[in-house]
């Protein structure tokens, strides 16, 4: 079932139970979808990946609104942010820990070669797409720093 319909489905639970925090974070990943359906040049249909890519983006984006509104005092509107976050993470594959991406990680240094932190981007070329909507790309930086140097 693709994304679109399950998100359909999932807006009439969520209207049937008058679960409003959850409805709106539905319609919100529905119009991220039907944005990109009919962007300029698009075919009509969004492809998984580009679905993970606009859900990546948008819990990204509700995770930093949260931080900012928690440094601003606004916990009500934090909280409001980490809702949907947690709505959108259900339609994201499980997140990697921080050992499971190392272990990745070293194997991808290995299979490239890479010695020195001069080398860090073919790494990071590699990573980007092997973990991509599976461990973020902050992390995934530091943890190559890391094991590069």
């Amino acid at each position: 079932m693709s994304l679109k319909l399950q998100i359909d489905q999932d807006i009439k639970k969520a209207m049937l139970a008058k679960n409003k925090e959850e409805l709106e974070a539905l319609r919100s990943i529905k119009s991220l979808i039907l944005l990109a359906e009919t962007e300029k040049g698009g075919s009509g249909d969004v492809a998984a990946e580009t679905e993970m890519k606009l859900l990546t983006k948008a819990a990204k984006q509700r995770k930093e609104s949260a931080d900012i509104f928690n440094q601003q005092n606004r916990p009500d509107l934090a909280e409001k942010e980490l809702n949907q976050l947690e709505v959108i993470n259900r339609y994201l594959p499980k997140q990697l820990t921080e050992e499971e991406i190392t272990q990745e990680l070293k194997k991808i240094i290995e299979s490239v070669g890479a010695k020195s932190p001069a080398e860090m981007g073919k790494v990071m070329g590699v990573a980007t797409k092997q973990l991509a909507g599976k461990a973020d790309g902050k992390l995934i930086s530091e943890l190559v720093k890391k094991l590069l140097s």
